[in-house]
């Protein structure tokens, strides 16, 4: 062989199965521990069908480099979704330049600017979601409650209404959507099920009601600024906004976030109260943020405690743990040849657990992110949000989110784990969590 195409190796798996069942029992361990010992390209069997793996910093970097993005694309993995909807495309299965110009109708929507003057409807909501689930004494499912939470908190933020009423109907279409049809986790026998076609069906209804409400929002509408621009794409543009795009577009935020920013708030929980240290230092943080009685996003900055313990729990529990994409031709990766056509796995956060990285990684260090230690900053280090083209849109808008909501919630609750042993229980479907059964007890509320 040719120093331009060595020899891939292939990842030992079972009879059938192949690697299934290792990569879905813990699949950032099971990329980890391939990176370790194949390194940063290796090929995987799952149910019959070979995948590659990119892998490490190496991916990382690749992922945002202008050949990257010329040998990569998406349309593949989010075509399923797509065609289920009947719409003609959505902004994660697009490349090149029509995802620009869909990304380019969505910026302002997705952008910090969307939330940073609203930071105290942020504590609003979030107030009236303690008030109504985290009553002292009670024992609280934290993934299903910060699921109404983030719900409530993108409805009024990006679509100009609160929709609790459809909490539970966004919840079973998407775990439904991404399990079958992007992650293919699940057979698609399962979209015959009656449950999810009602979820279906009354996800469209809400996506309906959402585009009727804002076409004419009256003067007393709160803004809304991510549906206002698409509908006002869809006016002015209807080529690139076409009526069945506007559709799937509308309840996006709902299906981006609904997992992935409950998921991570909820492992927040369990590892600030697994560190007594660390919680200490986020009440006091919390307690003095809202010491005023208006926030603004300049105070954010003084909050690094719990900036620190959001990045860490991102590092240590990612929600993106690969990104699924397609070659668009021949190309040489790390000496090795990826053919046109293959499907690959980018497994960007497997330097989120590399000692050459963060020296020791599974230990829970609030501290890595601040100078001059910085670890995040080395090169291919952290990808919470994804990397390359395709990097999470939300990002700047989820942290500002994330990080008010955890404040608030610390600042109000005297939380506690049901024991001080317990160590969490995760699931892996359709995005990496915590279990659905990860409950705490509420001791109290300490403020408020």
């Amino acid at each position: 062989m040719t120093a331009e195409a060595v020899a891939t190796p292939v990842v030992r798996g079972l009879p059938l199965v192949g690697n299934a069942l290792r990569m879905g029992k813990d699949p950032a361990q099971f990329f980890v521990d391939c990176y370790r010992e194949y390194g940063p390209v290796c090929r995987v069997k799952v149910l019959g069908r070979e995948h590659a793996i990119l892998a490490g910093p190496e991916a990382a970097e690749f992922m945002g480099t202008k050949e990257g993005r010329e040998c990569l694309r998406s349309r593949e993995f989010w075509r399923g979704l797509v065609d289920e909807y009947g719409a003609t495309r959505t902004l994660p299965g697009e490349d090149g330049e029509s995802h620009k110009e869909l990304r380019d109708i969505m910026r302002r929507g997705y952008s910090r600017e969307a939330i940073a003057d609203r930071l105290d409807e942020v504590v609003a909501i979030t107030d009236r979601n303690i008030d109504r689930t985290w009553r002292p004494g009670a024992t609280v499912p934290v993934v299903r409650s910060m699921q109404f939470l983030v719900t409530d908190q993108l409805g009024e933020l990006m679509t100009g209404a609160s929709r609790p009423e459809y909490v539970k109907d966004i919840r079973r279409a998407t775990a439904y959507l991404l399990n079958v049809l992007v992650t293919r986790q699940r057979p698609r026998l399962m979209l015959r099920d009656p449950r999810y076609k009602r979820a279906k069906a009354r996800v469209a209804e809400l996506s309906r009601t959402m585009i009727d409400d804002r076409s004419d929002p009256g003067e007393d509408a709160k803004p809304a600024i991510l549906i206002d621009d698409l509908v006002r794409a869809n006016r002015e543009n209807p080529a690139a906004m076409p009526d069945e795009d506007l559709m799937i577009c509308v309840t996006g935020p709902y299906v981006a976030g609904i997992d992935t920013v409950a998921n991570t708030t909820s492992a927040f929980v369990y590892a600030v109260l697994k560190h007594p240290e660390v919680l200490e230092r986020v009440r006091a943080e919390a307690d003095r943020l809202f010491a005023k009685e208006s926030i603004t996003e300049k105070d954010l900055r003084g909050i690094p405690a719990i900036r620190g313990a959001l990045m860490e729990t991102m590092r240590l529990y990612p929600t993106a743990v690969v990104q699924m994409r397609t070659a668009t031709r021949d190309f040489t990766f790390q000496g090795h040849r990826i053919a046109e056509g293959e499907a690959l796995y980018v497994a960007t956060t497997v330097p989120h657990f590399l000692e050459e990285f963060f020296p020791e990684p599974m230990r829970f260090d609030i501290d890595r992110y601040e100078k001059p230690r910085a670890e995040h900053l080395q090169a291919g280090a952290y990808s919470p949000y994804g990397r390359g083209q395709h990097v999470c849109l939300g990002k700047t808008l989820a942290d500002v989110q994330m990080l008010v909501t955890l404040a608030r919630m610390f600042h109000r609750l005297d939380l506690r784990l049901e024991s001080p042993d317990y160590v969490l229980a995760r699931r892996t479907t359709p995005t990496p969590g915590p279990a659905m059964s990860f409950r705490v007890t509420v001791g109290g509320h300490r403020n408020g």
